[in-house]
Formats: C-alpha cells, structure tokens, sequence
C-alpha cells in the first residue's frame, strides 16, 4: 500500500515535489497541457492545505542528448535558407528545455490559487535562501533536473549529491510522476532517502490502484491485449500476465511473429525471426496457465508500409508472398467480441494495427469502441502504453475507459510486475496476513467463513489471503473472486505432474485459482520429514509457475534450548531460497514459526519475535543486498491471537502473520486482520 498525501499533515509545511512536465515544447511554448492538468489536483490540495511553500520539479526532455541529436539534424539539411547557419545552442534549449515557460503556463492554469515562481536557469544546487524568502503558499518551479548529470547517474553518490540538495527544500517529499516512476533518479528515488515523509500524489495513487491488481488480484476472468510491433518489448508482460489472464489477445506486428511460429505463412509481414523460439515458449506456458491466446484469423494487408497503400483483404490465416499485415480482418474481430463480452477486467497495452494509417486502423478503433462498451457494462478497463493511448485519444474514446495511463514505459514495467523506485519509496508499511485452514472444515464451512470473511475484511487495509483444505479451494475461490482477499494452497508437490499418489500438483493448483502456496510450513517438516533440499525444489517449482510463496522457517522447543534458534533459522532460509533470484524473491514472503509455539498455546514474547524477525531479514539482506531485505515481507506465525495481535504487528521487523487456529472463525481472524482499525 502507498501512502498519499492525504495521510499527512501538510500545514505550515515545505513540500518538494515530483511533478511530470515532460511536456512537448515548441520555440518556448507548451504544445499539450496533459500531464499539467493532471498535476493540478494534487497541486491544488496540497495549497489548500496551508503549506509553506510547494516546490516542484521535474525533467523535461534530456539537454544533453537531445541537443547533440538537434545539431547533428541542423548541420547535415534544415531548410536551404538555413543552409550553413550556426547551430544556436542556448535558443535551442530555451525553445525545448528550460522550464520557465512551463512555470509560466501553470501559473496561468493556477489563476488565483497560487503565484507560481521560477527558481532561475542556474539549475537546481543553492535555492534553499530563495525558497524560504517566498511568500507563503507560493508555488516554486525548479529548473529542468536533467540540466544536472547527478539526476540520472549509476553512481549512488552522484545520485545522493543531487537528491541532498533537493531534500534541502522540503520536509515532505510528494512523488506524483508516475511517467517516471520506473526510473531510479535523483529526484524520482534517491530523494527519499534524505526527507522526513515521502508520499504519493493523487495521479500516483490512481495509477497504481488500477494498473497493481491486474498483476496480482483482477476481476477475473482478465482480458489482455497486448500489440505493437515487437514481441522482444512485449515478453516481460505477455510472462507476466499470462498468472492472471484468462485470454490474451496478441494484435499489431508481433502478432505474425506467433503465426510464423505455428507455422503459418506471413508474408512481407514484421517479424522478429530471433524471437520465433520465445514466441513459441509463450503459447506453451499459456497452454500449461489454461490461458487462451487469440491470434489473427484474417487480416487487411498491403503490398507496402506507406499510408497510401491500398488496403486488400485476406480472408485466411495465411498471409499471401507479396502483402504485409496492416491490419486484423472481421473473423479476427468478431472472435475479439467474444472473448471480450467474457471479461470483467480488460487490460490494454498496443495497438492490433497501424492504426496511424486510416486505411488500417479500422481494428484497433473497433477495439477501443468495444472496450469502451465494455466500460459501460461495468467491466474496469485499463488502457496503458504510448500508441494504445494515442489511439483512444485519436478515437475520441479516452473518458469512455476506466482508466488511461500516463505512463508509456512506467505502465509496461508495472504490468511487467516489476518494482517501480518511484513507487516504492511511497509504499507505507505492507502487513500481509494470512489464514492457514489446515485440515479443518468441510467444504461448506469453509464457503460460509470465507463470505463471513469477505464482508468483514472488505474495507480492510492490508493484504489477506486464506489457504483452505485442497477439497474446498475452487469453491473459496469463488466466493473470494473480485474481493481483497487472496487465495492461497497450504502444500504442492515436488513435481509438475505424474504419477504421485495422493499429491497435488502446481498445475491443478493454478487450474483452481490458487496464487500462494505455503511450504516448508513446520507440521510438514515435523510429521511429514520434509527436508530443505524438498521444501527448495518446490519453492523453485512454485515461483517458476508464478505463484507467490511463503516459505516457513522456525525451530523446535529442544533448538531453542540449545540455542540453536539462529543457525536453524539461517540453514532453512538459504537452503530455502537456493538458485531463487533476487526477481523471484519478490514473490516470497517468510514466515517465521517457532514450532515450540504453535498449537501449543504459547507464543514468543513480541520482543523474543522481533529478535529472530530482525536476525531473519540480515540473512535476506547477505543473500540478496539491503534493499531485497527491506522489502521482503517478514510474517510472524506462532500463535497469534487478538490479544497479541497488535503488539507483535507494532514491531519493527514484524510485517504480518501467519494463523492457525484463530483464522478458523472471523470473530477470531477479523480483529487480526484488522489489528490498527
């Protein structure tokens, strides 16, 4: 969970923030407001909120690069009556790159709200004297951060150099560029570091409440389209998405990519003939997911890539020598509508033509319009990337989705499921509590507790999850689908699939919408001889099919004794996590058990548990660096009950829990779960 602005007490107080101004400029002059007039409801709850004075800043464009590429064009044509004149770097700059024009146009945005103020083209060191003698509630816009090579450097120092000097100008810190969120700046990031209080702006939060829970709890069944020209930019996401959708509907030029990999004929089509074995991987795993991919049945083709060329129908999968694909025919798009009218969350990124081309864009404008109806029947649409976006807004369609995304690159990374720097240095604190069912409970007890549970926690703040018996897992599944509550499975087996009596494997485990497993747990370990080379070949198994763990760890009465605690707690989690990358470590959470304690009654003292919490996360960090074990989410598991419940979770290494036996009824695991309210 982020925390926004609205959790702070902003007046009297300096807020620096990172606004996305990014905009497009001409000889000094604003070309498209978009990402201004979604700054302005941030900006203007943080005035009406009494501040001392805002400060904003943002890049916009990069100086340096961009004027290398600007002489170069100007010295090789231009037009003849420029013909031999001198590259004029400061007009060039000032045209593209200096913000003042830009603190000019907000502060005719801004009216009477607030005087806007530009800190000078000197950059952005040394502003603090002129900050502080500003009125207050004035707005000071800072220089363009990328005049400073510090803003994008590798080194951390040079990064900390500028976002210390930044600090200097606030005592609250706001991230609401989520355009930028998935760079790791200066001024995006490392600021953080160095400001009492950071949070997120209102775009911030909006972005990411509709783009986090496609990647990790949609509505289901979850629609993707996802086109463009390359499947190479599209791997991450297709991988991604392929956990939670029901059906992805590939479209635009990588689409004859996956034809040519099942061996149809394409044509002049684009195609990226070094990504055929990965195109094939992808229709393989989606076939293991239960996932459908929806190809091109027919196309609109041309004979070449120009707007004038004549369109010419293909009523075939098969794509004749001479044409190229431009476009996706009626049979693809009446199979579109079918899979669509199934949704209840679509998610689009890329366009299924070159819609840029009138000619051709007839499927991709067919596509909005039937997300946009889509929209209208209550389904949560979200549109995210550069040309999907630009195709709503050329279709007049943009109000009629739920959500359209500012953010190219930051949307694809998020979908991606991928941490965004920008993101994370405003997440609060994420406690994520689950309830292990154990062997308890026929199948209709736990369909009653798990709507108990589901009107109880729905206005809760954390993230929950219920792991029932195997039995019960598809019907709390569907009691659990669309609400806050996650479902998880308490055990997997060691293999994908064959003949194992009485197992249950990662594949039907996804087939019944399971997304956690728990292993390792300690009855496993103590009744069922479970060893760590075990428990690491399925925490391997589970996170290769996109599942996320929680890997138990905990010692026995007679290990604590002998004082043992910390080198059984070290040897469980490396053994645990052998050959898990620090990308997969992402999907684990560790649940610290002290096997003495459950079911016994007994429970660490919060003191006793902060200790091994605190230990438990130095191991994280030796194995995968300090910013892994900050993230890494800790849960505590040995007899938690309501009485304790608020004073475990109120330690510091401390992010959740792990219940047994208070989880079997929700007068018992809703007070756990909502410990804070």
């Amino acid at each position: 969970m982020i925390k926004t602005i609205k959790s702070v007490d902003l007046k009297g107080k300096r807020v620096i923030m990172r606004v996305d101004f990014n905009v497009p400029m001409k000889d000094g002059v604003v070309q498209d407001d978009t990402r201004i007039t979604a700054s302005l409801p941030t900006i203007k709850y943080i005035l009406a909120r009494g501040v001392k004075t805002l400060t904003l800043m943002s890049h916009l464009g990069d100086p340096a690069k961009d004027a290398v590429k600007a002489k170069a064009k100007a010295e090789k044509g231009g037009s003849p009556a420029n013909a031999g004149a001198a590259f004029d770097l400061e007009k060039y700059l000032r045209g593209k790159h200096r913000m003042e024009p830009v603190a000019a146009y907000l502060g005719k945005k801004l009216g009477k709200t607030a005087p806007v103020v530009f800190a000078g083209e000197d950059g952005c060191y040394n502003k603090k004297s002129f900050i502080d003698s500003q009125k207050p509630g004035t707005v000071i816009m800072l220089e363009n951060t990328r005049f400073h090579k510090e803003e994008t450097a590798k080194d951390t120092k040079d990064l900390d150099k500028l976002a210390k000097a930044l600090a200097e100008y606030g005592d609250i810190f706001v991230n609401d560029a989520f355009g930028s969120a998935h760079r790791d700046h200066a001024s995006t990031a490392s600021i953080a570091k160095f400001v009492p209080v950071s949070v997120a702006g209102f775009l911030m939060e909006k972005e990411v409440n509709y783009l986090e829970p496609i990647v990790t709890n949609p509505a289901k069944p979850l629609v993707a389209i996802i086109g463009g020209a390359k499947v190479s930019s599209k791997i991450a996401v297709l991988e991604s998405l392929l956990k939670t959708a029901s059906a992805l509907v590939i479209g635009g030029g990588m689409a004859y990519t996956f034809l040519k990999a099942q061996g149809k004929k394409v044509g002049k089509s684009l195609v990226e003939d070094d990504q055929i074995d990965t195109a094939k991987k992808i229709l393989e795993a989606a076939k293991k997911a239960g996932a459908e991919i929806v190809l091109p049945l027919d196309h609109v083709g041309a004979e070449k890539f120009d707007a004038a060329a004549k369109p010419v129908k293909i009523a075939a999968v098969d794509i004749p020598d001479k044409l190229m694909g431009m476009d996706v025919g009626p049979k693809t798009l009446a199979k579109y509508k079918q899979v669509l009218a199934k949704a209840k969350t679509i998610v689009w990124n890329g366009p299924v033509g070159v819609f840029e081309f009138d000619a051709f864009a007839n499927g991709t404008e067919l596509v909005a319009k039937l997300v946009a109806e889509a929209t209208s029947k209550g389904v949560i649409t979200v549109v995210g990337g550069g040309d999907s976006v630009a195709a709503v807004n050329k279709f007049k369609l943009a109000s009629k989705m739920s959500h359209v995304s500012t953010g190219g690159g930051a949307s694809l990374e998020l979908l991606e499921g991928r941490l965004l720097p920008g993101i994370e240095v405003t997440r609060s604190r994420e406690y994520f509590i689950a309830g292990n069912w154990k062997m308890h409970m026929t199948r209709g007890e736990a369909v009653a507790l798990a709507k108990a549970l589901v009107k109880s926690l729905k206005n809760g703040n954390h993230k929950y999850l219920v792991a029932p018996s195997f039995t019960a897992l598809q019907a709390v599944g569907e009691v659990l689908a669309g609400s806050n509550i996650l479902l998880g499975a308490q055990n997997c087996a060691a293999e994908e699939q064959g003949a194992h009596t009485g197992e249950v494997s990662v594949l039907q485990l996804k087939d019944l919408g399971a997304r956690t497993i728990i292993l390792g747990h300690s009855e496993r370990r103590q009744h069922y001889k479970e060893t760590d080379a075990l428990i690491n070949k399925k925490v391997k198994l589970a996170l290769n099919h996109g599942f996320e763990v929680i890997l138990c760890i905990g010692e026995t009465l007679e290990e604590r004794e002998k004082g043992k605690v910390e080198a059984v707690c070290k040897t469980q989690i490396e053994k645990g996590l052998a050959g898990v990358t620090a990308e997969e470590l992402s999907n684990v959470t560790v649940a610290y058990e002290p096997v003495w304690a459950i079911g016994t009654g007994k429970t660490a003292t919060p003191d006793d548990a902060q200790a091994v919490h605190k230990f438990a996360r130095g191991v994280i960090e030796k194995l995968y660096g300090s910013q892994a074990a900050k993230r890494i989410v800790i849960q505590y598991g040995g007899s938690v009950k309501p009485e304790n419940a608020t004073q475990l979770m109120a330690m510091e290494d401390i992010d959740g829990a792990l219940v047994g036996g208070a989880s079997l009824k929700a007068e018992s695991f809703t007070p756990i779960a909502k410990f804070d309210s």
